[in-house]
C-alpha cells in the first residue's frame, strides 16, 4: 500500500517547518503592530504633559471641537457659576462606580477683567465622587485653572430620565444648558489637580477625575513597526502559497508517477 505523498516523512518535515514559519511571522506581525499602537499611546500621553496654552488659542465660544485639541493641555481664568453645577453618572474611579462633579466657569471675552453673566462658559469637570452625600459645595469668585480639552458626550444615546435633578448620564451640552442661563462652549474641561497655575479650582474633597480621551496624534507616529508588522503577515501569506504550491506539486508528481507506472505495466501486458 502506498502512501499519500504528504504524509511521507519528508513531506510530514515540511509542514512542520512550514507551519512554523507562518506561526512565526503572524506572531512577529502581532508583535510589531503592538508595538505601533503602544508608541502612539506613549506620544498621546506625551502630548498631554505639554505646557498648557491659552484657551482661546484652541477653542473659541461658538466654534465645533476641532479634532486636533483632544485632550490638549489649556489653561484659563473665569468665574464660576455654581448654579451650573451637575453631576455626571456611571464613572468609574478604579472599580468604584461614582459621579463626576461638573461645574461651568464663565469665561470673560473682548479682554474684559472679569467675565460676566452674560458670557459664554465651559464645563469644568473638577473631579470624582463616589456618593451625592459626599458632593462638597460648589466653588465660588474667579478662578485660573489647568486642564485638557475633551469633546462634548452624547454618541451613546443615554437620555436624562430626570431633568428635575442635577444627574445627568453625560458631559453633553445639551443636557447641561439646561442647568445655566449662558451659553456653553462647545467642550468640557478635566482639571488637572497638579497644575502649579491653580488658583481657586474646585478641587477640594474631591478625587481627581480620569481622563477619558487622549491627545490624538501624528499619522506618521511609529509608522515604521505597522509597516514591519504588515510586511511579516505578508511574508506569512507567501509562506503559505509557497506550502500549498509546494503540497500541489507532490501530489501532481506522485499522479503523473502512478499514471506512468500503469500505463507501463499496461504497455507490457500487451507486449
Amino acid at each position: 500500500m502506498s502512501i499519500h505523498p504528504l504524509l511521507r516523512p519528508f513531506s510530514l518535515g515540511m509542514h512542520l517547518v512550514a507551519v512554523v514559519l507562518v506561526a512565526i511571522a503572524m506572531l512577529l506581525g502581532v508583535w510589531q503592530v503592538q508595538v505601533w499602537q503602544d508608541e502612539r499611546s506613549d506620544a498621546a500621553a506625551g502630548r498631554a504633559e505639554l505646557d498648557p496654552v491659552p484657551l482661546a488659542e484652541s477653542l473659541g465660544p461658538d466654534d465645533p471641537f476641532p479634532s486636533s485639541s483632544v485632550g490638549k493641555p489649556v489653561r484659563m481664568s473665569g468665574t464660576w457659576v455654581p448654579e451650573g453645577t451637575v453631576l455626571v453618572s456611571d464613572r468609574l474611579q478604579g472599580n468604584r462606580e461614582g459621579y463626576w462633579v461638573v461645574t461651568p466657569l464663565a469665561v470673560a471675552q473682548d479682554d474684559a477683567a472679569v467675565a460676566g453673566p452674560d458670557d459664554p462658559a465651559l464645563l469644568v469637570v473638577r473631579g470624582w465622587t463616589a456618593g451625592l452625600d459626599d458632593v462638597p459645595a460648589p466653588p465660588q469668585g474667579e478662578a485660573e485653572i489647568v486642564g485638557w480639552l475633551q469633546p462634548p458626550e452624547g454618541s451613546t444615546g443615554a437620555t436624562d430620565e430626570d431633568r428635575s435633578d442635577d444627574v445627568i448620564p453625560q458631559v453633553r451640552i445639551a443636557d447641561a444648558i439646561q442647568h445655566v442661563d449662558q451659553d456653553l462652549y462647545g467642550a468640557y474641561l478635566v482639571v488637572d489637580p497638579d497644575s502649579a497655575e491653580l488658583r481657586n479650582p474646585g478641587t477640594a474633597g474631591l478625587a481627581p477625575a480620569d481622563l477619558d480621551e487622549l491627545p490624538e496624534v501624528g499619522r506618521g507616529t511609529g509608522i515604521r513597526n505597522l509597516l514591519y508588522g504588515v510586511e511579516w503577515w505578508v511574508f506569512a501569506g507567501f509562506a503559505a502559497f509557497i506550502w500549498w504550491r509546494w503540497c500541489a506539486d507532490e501530489v501532481r508528481a506522485a499522479r503523473a508517477a502512478a499514471m506512468g507506472e500503469q500505463l507501463s505495466e499496461r504497455d507490457t501486458v500487451e507486449v
